[in-house]
């Protein structure tokens, strides 16, 4: 599994930070960023989808082929 976020969409609710800090980071302008290339571990697969349904500007997407 592979997360990706589009900056293009993103807002800064951060949402993604606050429900899953083991893939994401906010940057000092408070804009969402993925941790490493995305990869996402069987572990925390479902914080991954939590983060992408909770996002409000639907910036997050996953792609289950890559993993």
């Amino acid at each position: 599994m592979i997360v990706r976020l589009d900056s293009e969409k993103c807002q800064g609710h951060n949402r993604c930070y606050a429900l899953a800090p083991e893939l994401f980071d906010v940057d000092d302008l408070g804009q969402a960023l993925v941790i490493g290339d995305g990869s996402v571990p069987l572990d925390l697969e479902d914080k991954a989808r939590l983060a992408e349904a909770n996002c409000p500007e639907f910036a997050i997407t996953i792609d289950d082929a890559a993993g």
